[in-house]
């Protein structure tokens, strides 16, 4: 259980959410094991099945507190609704800023900053790591190319020249991912980024970790309240979770790929775990993919400081902090919305 922006995220499984006079109560197997004044609270993301009391429902709905149910892994389920739902103000907040190009880039290149600095970071930690394995040049080289794009970035006041912007920084980062894997390069390589199908193994878990990652932000995204349809760097398509493609851009680097090569780094994964298809698309095996999620969840279990919060939580819950970070910017608790820096 952590309580993070007003918010108790309830992250113990087979915990059940009950009501004491004024209090949150959560119980596992009938006993007690944390209690928080509701009057504290302005959300409760619970990560349970077993779910909460409906008195517990029926005040949070009168509170205008939201409460939202996931399953373990994440996938959003439900949230309560009272009478009056606070979330139409916030709702609109949105549909005003998507609407607005400037105010939707103000929001985007925060998000781009933050995808490029954090891809920034991972050549540097590969630089800092693997120093006599890899062309230091080619990935001092590729680095510098994304620290000048940096203050552009944060300059930007137009969608189309910040998508530009944020196509050379992933065009120098990906220059040198292949050197980045460092096991295995008879099964591993990273030639191009291609998907819809993967044409190689490093492209297939990288399509199923962004699957993971996306479902992640737009649970993250409807748990407190926001339209993970309506986006502002990724505009509206019937059917696209355009907010969620926005706000996992900055954590692609940092977490989904490098997760990816942890995988093969590691030896966690092998060329036996993939198959390709008639097609020519390449995928995981039953195998490969009890793998990859059983290491999913074990990635999202670690913890890490949340460079803007300044606390400790799990990487787990990195989607859902963004997420109430974004709705406290659109309702103007915040004079910006603050990107997921990795350190």
């Amino acid at each position: 259980m952590r309580h993070l922006l007003n918010t108790l995220f309830v992250t113990t499984e087979n915990a059940y959410l009950t009501l004491d006079g004024e209090n949150v109560v959560v119980n596992r197997e009938k006993e007690e094991i944390g209690r928080f004044p509701l009057h504290n609270l302005s959300g409760i993301v619970s990560f349970s099945y077993a779910g909460a009391s409906p008195a517990l429902m029926g005040a949070c709905a009168q509170r205008n507190v939201g409460l939202s149910f996931c399953t373990p892994h994440g996938r959003f389920l439900a949230r309560t609704s009272g009478v009056s739902n606070g979330n139409v103000l916030l709702r609109r907040a949105q549909y005003r800023a998507a609407d607005d190009l400037y105010a939707s880039c103000a929001i985007a290149r925060n998000m781009i900053f933050g995808k490029l600095y954090n891809a920034r970071w991972s050549l540097e930690r590969t630089r800092r790591d693997h120093k006599i394995r890899i062309d230091d040049q080619r990935f001092q080289a590729a680095s510098e190319t994304i620290q000048k794009l940096l203050p552009q970035v944060l300059q930007e006041a137009n969608l189309e020249t910040l998508r530009g912007l944020e196509g050379a920084g992933a065009t120098a980062y990906f220059s040198v991912f292949d050197d980045m894997i460092l096991r295995e390069k008879e099964n591993f390589y990273f030639h191009s980024r291609n998907r819809r199908p993967p044409l190689d193994n490093i492209n297939a878990m990288l399509s199923f970790a962004y699957s993971l990652l996306g479902n992640e932000c737009a649970s993250a995204l409807e748990s407190v309240g926001l339209d993970a349809y309506v986006g502002f760097l990724h505009r509206d398509r019937p059917g696209r979770n355009s907010l969620a493609l926005d706000l996992m851009e900055e954590l692609r680097p940092c977490l989904a790929d490098r997760f990816v090569l942890t995988l093969v780094n590691n030896r966690m994964v092998t060329g036996s775990d993939f198959f390709q298809s008639e097609s020519g698309a390449v995928q995981l095996s039953e195998q490969g993919r009890r793998k990859f999620l059983k290491g999913w969840q074990e990635r999202k279990q670690e913890t890490i400081s949340h460079p803007f919060l300044e606390e400790k939580i799990s990487w787990g819950l990195v989607p859902y902090v963004q997420a109430l970070l974004l709705a406290r910017y659109l309702r103007e608790d915040l004079d910006e919305y603050p990107s997921f820096l990795w350190k």
